[in-house]
């Protein structure tokens, strides 16, 4: 059996923890690791510290979350210039946080990475939404406790309000779709990954990259251990890798 490489063994030794204490900013950083010999973290890191000294004030300023919320989005989207890769969406580099960082463009999720990042480091409460076909990020704590801020990192940080969300998940799953509270909850941080993870799993799949794919599956592996159709499937993979070397 094909061992496991360093950069997977470290990808594994982030994310085998207590859902509190998964580092998603180092995990998601890892996410594309494959793609660099012996990857830093820290120095995206530091970006993201940046990213929230620039944002502290406006937030600070915002007073209460729903508001903070906007503005943080205002900040990052706005003024720094972060937006949805709507020219070349499947190029996999939207699907990894570093490249994000550097290039500023991004598909929803790794935008939302963003977005939550930057606010955990400016102390405001949020979460991502698996909304379905578009990550979207929901902030609490607002005038009205059971309806609360939805944004669209892809759309510019836009807040979207209950029709918008339908509209948005009319052109997800079709006419007939009703949106229903069960499509806004929060997301754990390990879902999170997941998805990221399938996302590329999807791009590489239909580029017919191997050994990409592998890279993906592993780590999709690490997180679900007891899905037994992801085992199968990482065991038919690594199978063929070894018969193409």
């Amino acid at each position: 059996m094909r061992r496991p490489s360093p950069e997977v063994e470290r990808f594994a030794a982030v994310v085998q923890h207590d859902e509190a204490d998964i580092e998603l900013d180092v995990a998601a950083l890892l996410i594309g690791a494959w793609e660099h010999g012996g990857f830093d973290v820290e120095p995206h890191r530091r970006v993201l510290d940046a990213l929230a000294a620039r944002s502290a004030p406006a937030v600070d300023a915002a007073g209460p979350p729903d508001e903070a919320g906007r503005a943080l989005a205002t900040t990052l989207f706005a003024e720094l210039g972060f937006r949805g890769n709507t020219d070349d969406y499947y190029d996999p580099r939207n699907s990894f946080l570093a490249e994000v960082l550097d290039r500023k463009v991004g598909i929803p999720i790794t935008l939302s990475v963003l977005y939550l990042e930057v606010a955990r480091r400016v102390g405001l409460g949020a979460a991502g939404v698996g909304f379905p076909g578009h990550f979207l990020v929901r902030v609490d704590g607002g005038p009205t406790p059971l309806d609360p801020l939805i944004l669209d990192p892809f759309g510019g940080g836009a807040a979207l309000d209950r029709p918008a969300l339908q509209a948005l998940l009319v052109r997800a799953s079709g006419p007939d779709a009703r949106l229903a509270d069960v499509s806004l909850a929060a997301m754990p941080k390990r879902a999170i990954l997941v998805r990221m993870l399938n996302n590329l799993a999807s791009i590489y799949g239909r580029d017919g990259d191997t050994f990409r794919s592998l890279e993906v599956l592993e780590r999709i592996a690490i997180l679900d251990p007891d899905d037994g159709q992801i085992a199968a499937s990482l065991e038919r993979l690594r199978h063929l890798v070894a018969s193409l070397n």
